[in-house]
């Protein structure tokens, strides 16, 4: 049932439509503020991530190509120059180790070339520089065509006069060809690398000129948003809640009532609705509060006078059973010879129903004193109230030829007392109920989270599914009073017990235990965390 139709309240009337920019509402407000926002923050993003990739890709062809390739030029000339030398000291000398010399270096030209020619493929727009490397591998191999290769054949036969003056000539001719493209490599790059620093100097300033530009963008977005938050939240509600605070003060006739922006507007006129109908409800409140410490203080006197029957059941009640009880008997001792079977079946029948009334004020009792009188909880042996519940049933057992095992229990937080009770109602239970075998009955118990699971099990004659939840009820009882004597109390006082222990009790019927007999089950908290 909602509070409306609960206390019969009427809907608040509709507010008032609010004129001017007050019918603008917050979210338009900051919708179109926030469209203007993202399109300058946009424009500015896009313009500095634009600046910083020209940058990045300036500095990155310097770094990563230019750089390394004029690198790899300079190995190439190290090489060749190297080759040249070989040569000419092979010649002179005819040492041998010249000869390798001559050709690691041709090796690491080619090397240094293999990787000069990658890297100046990765630059566009620049393809004369890989026909300049062209002329240089040519050059190179025209000058070890007629100079190097024929004084290295010649050598080993003619020795220092392989070394003429005409393939002297002929060096300086096709070597200083060499060293002309490699000069001409060595500039171009030379002049990339300086149009790579200044266009990586470009997109750096040009990054910091957008990067300025976005703060300023950023900068002036705070502003427009301070003012319109001043101008549509901040003052309005400063306004309502001084309208507020008056009202709060105790002027409960101060009218609320804020101009925008619409939802301000609107929730002004609420609240302003609800401040009228609280007046009307303060007084139905007050009269609401006073009858009920009425009926508090009735409850009390109620309470009191339970307390006051419970003591008069104890003892007032039960002093005129007592006496039925005594004088019944005290009549058939004296007068038995006189009575006939008829009479004495009567008295028989008075003393019976005496003693079964006083029994049933002790468990009614009992019943009522369950977390009421001394209730107090604490960490408590299971074990130690199990063996204490034996001790009170030791002439019930030894009657019913019972056995009862109980394994190592474990320590519980619950009531002494109301524990003992509770093993003591379970067992009395499993013998009083018992087959034609003599009772064997086992108590154990298992964690299971922060809770301890109890059970006990019987031989006995077992419960029916269908009466699980009915013998936990008050008075319920399966059987008739001549065949199987009680009240109908024990298990509905051990229901009580567990539940206020916080725990929970119940009958295990497994289909799978194909066995006679009865499970009950019940979980006791391990500590007081667990307190219910």
């Amino acid at each position: 049932m909602s509070a409306r139709r609960e206390f019969g309240l009427r809907p608040l009337p509709s507010p008032e439509p609010p004129e001017g920019f007050g019918r603008l509402s917050l979210g338009r407000w900051f919708t179109v503020t926030g469209a203007i926002i993202a399109v300058l923050l946009l424009a500015g993003l896009a313009w500095t991530a634009t600046t910083l990739g020209d940058a990045h890709t300036a500095r990155d062809t310097v770094i990563e190509v230019i750089d390394p390739a004029a690198l790899k030029a300079a190995e190439v000339a190290t090489a060749l120059s190297a080759q040249e030398g070989a040569v000419r000291s092979y010649a002179l000398t005819q040492d041998d180790g010249y000869l390798t010399g001559y050709r690691d270096a041709i090796n690491g030209e080619r090397a240094a070339l293999s990787q000069l020619s990658g890297l100046l493929r990765r630059l566009t727009g620049v393809s004369s520089l890989q026909v300049k490397l062209d002329v240089l591998q040519t050059a190179a191999g025209a000058w070890r065509r007629e100079y190097a290769d024929p004084i290295l054949a010649d050598v080993p036969a003619k020795g220092a006069d392989a070394l003429t003056r005409e393939r002297v000539s002929v060096n300086q001719r096709r070597f200083g060809e060499v060293r002309d493209s490699l000069a001409d490599i060595q500039r171009q790059l030379e002049r990339l690398h300086q149009v790579g620093a200044d266009a990586a100097r470009e997109g750096a300033n040009a990054f910091y000129l957008a990067l300025a530009g976005l703060v300023a963008a950023m900068l002036l977005t705070l502003v427009i948003l301070a003012f319109i938050v001043r101008y549509i939240v901040l003052r309005p509600v400063a306004e309502l809640a001084g309208q507020v605070r008056a009202v709060a003060a105790g002027d409960f006739d101060h009218r609320l009532q804020v101009e925008r922006p619409a939802e301000l507007a609107e929730l002004s006129s609420h609240v302003d609705a609800m401040r009228g109908r609280m007046l009307s409800e303060w007084q139905s409140a007050t009269d609401a509060r006073n009858r009920l410490e009425d009926q508090t203080a009735e409850l009390r006197r109620s309470n009191g006078e339970l307390e006051q029957f419970a003591y008069v059941a104890s003892h007032d009640l039960q002093e005129p059973l007592r006496k039925v009880a005594s004088f019944t008997q005290m009549l058939e001792q004296r007068y038995g010879d006189q009575l006939d079977d008829r009479a004495k079946q009567y008295i028989a029948f008075a003393v019976d129903g005496a003693k079964r009334m006083q029994l049933l004020i002790n468990d009614l009792l009992d019943f009522s004193r369950v977390g009421r009188v001394g209730g107090e909880r604490r960490l408590t042996d299971s074990g130690d109230a199990v063996r204490a519940a034996l001790r009170n049933l030791t002439a019930t057992l030894e009657d019913a030829e019972a056995t009862v095992e109980h394994h190592d229990l474990p320590q519980v937080y619950g009531n002494p007392l109301l524990l003992t009770q509770l093993f003591q109602n379970l067992i009395g239970n499993a013998v009083k109920f018992r087959a034609a075998e003599p009772p064997v009955i086992e108590i154990g118990a298992r964690q299971v989270g922060d809770m301890w699971e109890f059970h006990c099990t019987d031989n006995g004659i077992g419960v029916e599914a269908k009466y699980t939840d009915r013998i936990f009820l008050i008075f319920q009882r399966l059987h008739p009073r001549d065949v199987y004597p009680g009240t109908g109390i024990g298990l509905a006082l051990c229901r009580k017990i567990v539940e206020y222990h916080g725990g929970t009790i119940w009958v295990d019927n497994d289909p799978k235990l194909d066995k006679p007999g009865t499970t009950f089950r019940w979980t006791l908290p391990a500590s007081g965390e667990t307190d219910g």
